[in-house]
């Protein structure tokens, strides 16, 4: 196809359509001129006079009806592959990895991707739990989910969740064996039940801190050690020591009395979960939706 004819017969079915010069110049925003010359070039070029011209009126020749009835819905078909292809630019999609803690994944991102999952079929997820500093950029994950005080400054952080608090709990029946705990240091003497860090190889310091005090980090001991939060707890409900787990993940246990809570002058809220990633460009559609969920204040 010669350079040029393409838009004449563009041109041409503009001109068929609107039976009308004037109206077709218009809609394609060029002058009635100009689409006058490309029409006869297009003529000239097939060898066959394509419209008949009045001074009233304009309409296709027999050729010209039977090049409109062949081009219309070829451009009909084309228009309708753009669009389409604009409806999927508009729709996330991609593979995404995120890493995240064991709590994180089942009191904030699961929640969140229940919801907008079955709207993006061609989003796909990977969650990969881990209680650690998961470095997102060494282990290729496109973003990663932790406190606000993990965060590296370097990282681009969105928050998504509310402010978070920490309880030291431990059940009845273990509170008959052993009296309550009245400082962090008084843990030395209890079964604690200890928390595994995957990514760092070591055992998680409960972290303490009270208005007018230093902060304090206790290596506690005890019988059991896990790498999951959701187990801790169930030990804990079991009477074999205490856990240190968040808050609302206790809750509902300390309102019926399965367990109890001490140190809890000790445990300061602290900043909510943040979702987080190195670049600007990592903020694409595929979670897009995540990062644009409802905001908290900080």
């Amino acid at each position: 196809m010669q350079r040029g004819t393409l838009d004449d017969l563009v041109a041409f079915v503009a001109v068929g359509r609107e039976r009308s010069f004037t109206k077709a110049a218009a809609k394609l925003g060029i002058s009635q001129s100009a689409l006058s010359h490309g029409i006869r070039e297009l003529e000239a070029r097939l060898g066959v006079r394509l419209l008949t011209r009045t001074t009233r009126s304009v309409s296709p020749t027999e050729a010209g009806e039977r090049l409109l009835q062949t081009l219309e819905p070829r451009f009909a078909e084309i228009d309708a592959e753009i669009a389409a292809l604009s409806d999927l630019r508009e729709k996330p999609a991609g593979a995404i990895r995120i890493t995240a803690t064991e709590y994180a994944v089942d009191a904030v991102l699961w929640p969140k991707l229940a919801k907008f999952l079955g709207q993006y079929p061609d989003i796909k997820v990977e969650l990969f739990m881990d209680n650690g500093l998961t470095d997102i950029v060494t282990q290729r994950f496109d973003a990663g989910v932790r406190a606000g005080e993990q965060v590296a400054k370097d990282m681009i952080a969105v928050r998504i969740g509310p402010d978070l608090r920490m309880a030291v709990v431990g059940a009845p029946s273990y509170f008959k064996k052993r009296p309550e705990p009245k400082r962090p240091q008084d843990l030395i003497g209890h079964d604690c039940i200890n928390l595994r860090l995957l990514t760092h190889g070591g055992l998680y310091a409960w972290e303490f801190e009270k208005k007018g005090d230093r902060q304090l980090r206790v290596r506690v001991e005890g019988q059991l050690t896990f790498n999951g939060t959701i187990q801790m707890l169930n030990a804990a409900l079991a009477g074999f020591g205490l856990a240190y787990v968040p808050e609302e993940l206790a809750q509902p246990h300390l309102a019926k009395g399965r367990l109890k809570r001490v140190l809890a002058d000790w445990c300061p809220p602290y900043s909510g979960y943040h979702l987080y990633y190195p670049s600007r460009r990592q903020s694409s559609a595929a979670f897009g939706v995540l990062v644009d969920a409802p905001r908290y204040r900080a």
